[in-house]
């Protein structure tokens, strides 16, 4: 009897979770599990679909909406927003906020701190100042 063995890299679950919202991102509007599972044309199980689903919807990621028995998701935000999105979580989980922006900020390079001290220079998009 010979044996077939399939080497398949495992991925982290932030690999996953960017290689499905990448794939929703190409939807002309809200997609099904199904139809992510379909596009991104692996050995992913329906479940471990739905699983990373809901692991975004749950980090504010991607909404979802009924769609007859089961739910058509979007994408909240873009790559941009997201990265954003988890770097405030990074922040708020921390217990001196002063520290870890002194922190990022002085581990900057040069550009990136230009780009920076130009941003903070602008009027929030809120309206506060």
């Amino acid at each position: 009897m010979v044996e077939h063995s399939r080497h398949h890299r495992r991925r982290g679950q932030g690999e996953l979770e960017s290689l499905v919202l990448s794939v929703l991102r190409e939807a002309d509007g809200p997609a099904t599990a199904g139809w992510v599972q379909e596009r991104l044309g692996e050995d992913l199980a329906y479940t471990t679909v739905i699983t990373i689903l809901t692991r975004l919807l749950a980090k504010g990621a991607v909404t979802r909406e009924r769609a007859g028995r089961s739910f058509a998701w979007t994408p909240a935000s873009d790559h941009a927003g997201l990265a954003a999105h988890r770097m405030r979580r990074v922040l708020d989980a921390e217990s001196d906020r002063e520290a870890v922006l002194a922190s990022f900020v002085t581990g900057l390079g040069p550009d990136d701190e230009r780009l920076l001290r130009e941003l903070l220079g602008q009027p929030r998009s809120d309206g506060e100042d």
